[in-house]
Order: structure tokens, then C-alpha cells, then sequence
């Protein structure tokens, strides 16, 4: 297949995260059938039930290209015009995928050897595949990591904070409000304090930002309501240690905030001779720490488009990103 077939059998793939097996069997396939021609090998990483990562190599491997198989919901399948291919996962990250299996092909057409993919799973929601990689390593120098940057070498990523803030009170029948404690008023009160920290800015990076994400809460209009809950998530430009304290001094007593997820912001590695950029998303680069070597974040595609109903990647940027992960592939082995 070419890049862009290759793009449109996977994005026709569902595999909203937790629900990767049919991707994952696909690709083994693929990639297997691939080595068997060009004496690599393809392993089956386990990740969990149903639920595996899929590496193929070529020789001991100085640079890995990896991005992930899973996808945000809802599915919706592929289609294409002259100049794009749409559907879920296009651009994040199945064209990313196909990007990198041709440029696979082309580096073993022209006789290169010694790297490697890795297409790991739960990268949208807790890097369950990047934490089961990283415990994993082939002695690579490089990880190569695919993300929507347009083709630019991101030269840095937001970090991420992800918290839950839950407010208690006490039930009571709504026409005796005096007798109980709303924990919906609770939360409120807190989630409005909390926008109205002013959270550190970073010269490259920018603002850090936040997001009230859900609210869930309460029994019945007629019930004052005994609990409450949001999920936040703030994007980080540096410390996180700071703006724990400005949410908590913001939220007092009212509420419990407990921190599910915290990733560090990042700072990347250019290459002469590629186009660069800053990034306020996060990826599994802070998982895979450095495990897989130095770590370098570019792929097709836009992350303003990615996570909506728009999904869509460039074909010109699917064919531009096939010569580009071939030469960092080449310009890396030689470094």
C-alpha cells in the first residue's frame, strides 16, 4: 500500500483507546510480512488484556520512530479528496503510522538498516503502552516521536496537571435549604476562585493554561445535593510545584483536590536543517523518559484539527513526512 491506502485501511480501523487489538493485529501483520522480505523482526509488546504494542527492527537500533495507535472517540471513518485524507485518527496518529512504515521501506530499499518502530497503545489516556515500552529498551539513541506538528521539529512541549476537585455537603429536602449543604454551591465557589489564578508564564512556551473539563454532581433539582465533583486539567510550562499551591490556596477548604496525573513540560532537540516550532500538547515522551534515547517530537498533520469532528491530514504533508523521518532516520545513525 502507499501512504496514503496505508492511512485510510488504519483510520477504517476503530481503535478508540482500550480497543487497539485490531489495529495492533493489523500491524503485526504488516510489518511482519515486511521483515520476513528484509530480515527485521516484529515482536508483540504485552500492554495488558487484549491490549499489546507492536515494535519491529532492523538490526540493533540507533533511532526508533514511535507514535500511538489509539485514537479519542467517537470513530468516524476515513474519506479523501484531491488533497486530504478525513476520518479519526488521521492526523493523530495513523497518517503519522503510515508516514513512517514508507519511510521504513524506502530506508530498507536503500539499504539502510539498524533502527526501529515502535506503535505503542493508551497514549490518550495514561501512556499505558509507553510505560511498558520504557521498562523495555533495545539500546536505541534516538526516539523519534509522532505527533501533529505540521512537519516541524518541536523544540519544546507543555506538561500536564490533571486534578479532581470534590466537594462534600449534606442532603436536604430543596424547599428547607437551611437544613442541608450543597456541595454544588461548594464547587462553584471553588472552580471560580481557581480561574481567577494568574498561572506562571514561560518565555518559549507561553501561558500556562487551564481547563475545567467536566462537573458532575447532585441527585435531583429538588435535593440539596450531598457531592459534587470537576476534573481539571491545567497545561504546564514549567514547576508544577507553584501552581499546586496557587490551586489549593484558591480552592480552600471547600473542595478536596487530588492529583491523578502530573507530566513535566519539555524541552526538545532541533536538527540542522528542519523547520521547528513550540507545542502546548503533551505526548508519551515524558513516559518513555529517555529509555529509547534522546527524544524528538515531528509529524503531519495539525493538532488544531485533531480531537474534533474535522480530523484531517494533508496529503502533501503525509508524502512530505515520508522523506522526512527517512532523512532524520539517516542524519541521526550518523551523529
Amino acid at each position: 500500500m502507499n501512504v496514503f491506502e496505508l492511512t485510510r485501511k488504519m483510520v477504517d480501523i476503530e481503535s478508540i483507546t482500550e480497543n487497539e487489538m485490531g489495529v495492533g493485529a493489523f500491524l503485526l501483520d504488516y510489518l511482519g510480512e515486511l521483515a520476513s522480505r528484509t530480515g527485521g523482526q516484529v515482536e508483540r509488546m504485552e500492554v495488558g488484556t487484549n491490549r499489546f504494542n507492536v515494535l519491529a527492527l532492523w538490526g540493533v537500533p540507533a533511532v526508533t520512530l514511535s507514535t500511538h495507535m489509539d485514537t479519542v472517540p467517537p470513530f468516524f471513518p476515513s474519506r479523501e479528496d484531491s488533497d486530504t485524507i478525513w476520518g479519526r485518527g488521521s492526523c493523530d496518529a495513523k497518517g503519522i503510522i503510515a508516514a513512517m512504515i514508507a519511510a521504513v521501506e524506502n530506508l530498507l530499499a536503500a539499504g539502510v538498516k539498524n533502527f526501529a518502530v515502535l506503535f505503542v497503545v493508551g497514549e490518550e489516556r495514561s501512556s499505558a503502552g509507553a510505560a511498558v515500552a520504557a521498562r523495555a529498551p533495545r539500546g536505541s539513541r534516538y526516539l523519534i516521536n509522532g505527533e501533529p506538528t505540521e512537519n516541524k521539529l518541536a523544540l519544546a512541549s507543555k506538561g500536564a496537571l490533571r486534578l479532581e476537585a470534590t466537594a462534600q455537603g449534606r442532603m436536604a429536602h430543596s424547599a428547607y435549604p437551611e437544613l442541608g449543604v450543597s456541595a454544588i454551591d461548594a464547587l462553584l465557589d471553588a472552580l471560580e476562585a481557581i480561574r481567577r489564578v494568574r498561572l506562571p508564564v514561560d518565555p518559549l512556551l507561553g501561558p500556562c493554561t487551564l481547563n475545567i473539563g467536566t462537573i458532575s454532581g447532585g441527585r435531583a433539582p429538588n435535593v440539596i445535593p450531598d457531592a459534587a465533583k470537576a476534573e481539571i486539567l491545567v497545561r504546564l510550562v514549567g514547576d508544577p510545584a507553584p501552581v499546586r499551591e496557587l490551586l489549593q490556596q484558591a480552592a480552600g477548604s471547600r473542595v478536596e483536590l487530588k492529583e491523578v496525573l502530573c507530566v513535566p513540560a519539555l524541552r526538545l532537540k532541533s536538527v540542522d536543517g528542519f523547520a521547528t516550532s513550540v507545542v502546548s500538547f503533551t505526548t508519551d515522551i515524558p513516559v518513555f523518559g529517555k529509555t529509547w534515547g534522546e527524544p524528538l517530537l515531528i509529524g503531519p498533520g495539525s493538532i488544531h484539527v485533531a480531537h474534533t469532528t474535522e480530523e484531517r491530514v494533508a496529503k502533501r504533508e503525509l508524502f512530505e513526512a515520508v522523506n522526512i523521518y527517512a532523512q532524520l532516520v539517516r542524519k541521526l545513525q550518523a551523529s
